[in-house]
């Protein structure tokens, strides 16, 4: 299921495994998205700072981030390791740490989801061959629910707990960045790991569930737009357009479009390892967004996933729509322009005119040189035939001449 939202991976180096671990949280999270989509709206139009305040429908916000969503995410997760036994043992399993935390269990369900499913299957190839005709459904059903309530009482007192830290110590961490304006630095590790198709691993592994928190507490979180922002890609192809190799120009509009309006972010990594220094740009442009975030007090209320400008827009709050639209056209202009720079403005990409002169005398001395071959090749062939064909007739010539001798 990973497979289908990310890249194949190639190799067994660091890279590679990260790659992998990258796809496995992709595969949890992406089927559940319009789940994301769908508390992000309900949170966007009827949270007391919403579009339209509710408080009754605002109920729902709490567990579905809570409860729901967890639950979705170890559920599929399960399932990609052992099925559909697996998705039902991931999901009682999650619960305990659901119950044990009073913060979003993202991290935590992505853990315990897969490690639930992983012990069933174990559990299972113990007793399928020592389970007796007839007895399978019971030894089925009870070792299911045996190994989901250990999991969860697991959960509860070891998972949950070590969860909590991790997001509390990395919540301080990026706490610490803001209180000190140094937000934007973050950058120069994001920007990289995008391009090397970490982009999921980052933004679901790490960002979402501490902009969870925190958007539960305030009602927004500039977490969510860290990694997702579509103003870099959007500026690289632009420079690319207009300055990179005149090859590659005509693909860049369908690949902004893809981008930009579907949240694909991946069709602007292998413009980047065409020409690794472009790199330079991409984080250049994405502290500059998040700066401008920072500057403008914006924040989004759920991950804008896919980070397309739709995305954004849906999950936006009420009153933050010029800080998100400044901080996406400054990160567009700012990789833009250093991406112009590092490509020299497109001096060095000459377009050779079709009806150059030169074009139509190129093939004629190649046309030349292998007729004279050709005709090289045709001379040393007849003396070589004939030197073949010498020793054919002195075979036959020998007996007629003994013959008239006798």
């Amino acid at each position: 299921m990973a497979d289908t939202y990310t890249p194949p991976v190639q190799g067994t180096g660091i890279k590679a495994t990260i790659q992998r671990i990258g796809g496995h949280l992709a595969g949890m999270i992406m089927p559940n998205i319009g789940a994301f989509i769908a508390w992000g709206l309900i949170t966007a139009l009827f949270i007391p700072t919403g579009w339209l305040p509710n408080a009754t429908l605002g109920a729902m916000v709490d567990p579905i981030i809570k409860m729901l969503l967890p639950i979705l995410i170890a559920y599929t997760g399960g399932r990609m390791v052992h099925g559909q036994r697996g998705a039902v043992v991931g999901a009682v399993a999650v619960m305990g740490v659901v119950v044990g935390a009073d913060i979003p269990m993202f991290l935590g369900a992505m853990i315990i989801g897969p490690l639930a499913a992983l012990v069933m299957k174990y559990v299972d190839k113990f007793t399928e061959e020592r389970t007796k005709s007839g007895f399978e459904m019971l030894v089925d059903n009870f070792t299911a629910g045996i190994v989901g309530g250990v999991m969860a009482i697991a959960g509860m007192f070891a998972i949950g707990p070590i969860v909590q830290g991790i997001t509390t110590a990395a919540s301080g961490a990026v706490g610490w960045l803001i209180d000190n304006g140094l937000l934007p630095f973050v950058s120069v590790l994001i920007e990289p790991a995008k391009v090397l198709f970490l982009n999921n691993a980052i933004n679901h592994g790490v960002f979402g569930p501490i902009g969870v928190a925190e958007a539960a507490e305030s009602g927004k979180s500039i977490m969510f737009m860290l990694e997702s922002n579509p103003g870099p890609g959007l500026g690289l192809l632009l420079a690319f357009l207009f300055f990179g190799p005149r090859a590659l120009r005509p693909s860049t509009p369908a690949a902004m479009i893809i981008h930009f309006f579907g949240g694909i972010h991946e069709m602007y990594f292998p413009y980047v390892l065409m020409k690794p220094r472009l790199i330079l740009a991409m984080i250049a442009g994405g502290a500059a967004g998040v700066a401008t975030f920072m500057v403008t007090g914006s924040g989004l209320v759920a991950t804008p996933s896919p980070g397309s400008i739709f995305a954004y827009v849906a999950v936006t709050p009420r009153g933050g729509w010029l800080g998100m639209i400044a901080g996406i056209l400054i990160a567009t202009a700012v990789t833009f322009i250093v991406a112009a720079v590092l490509m020299g403005f497109g001096r060095g990409e000459k377009e050779v005119p079709a009806d150059d002169p030169t074009t139509d005398a190129t093939p004629e001395p190649a046309e030349d040189a292998e007729r004279t071959e050709r005709a090289e090749q045709a001379g040393q062939a007849e003396p070589a035939r004939a030197e073949a064909q010498e020793p054919e007739q002195t075979p036959q010539s020998q007996p007629r001449t003994i013959a008239k001798e006798a």
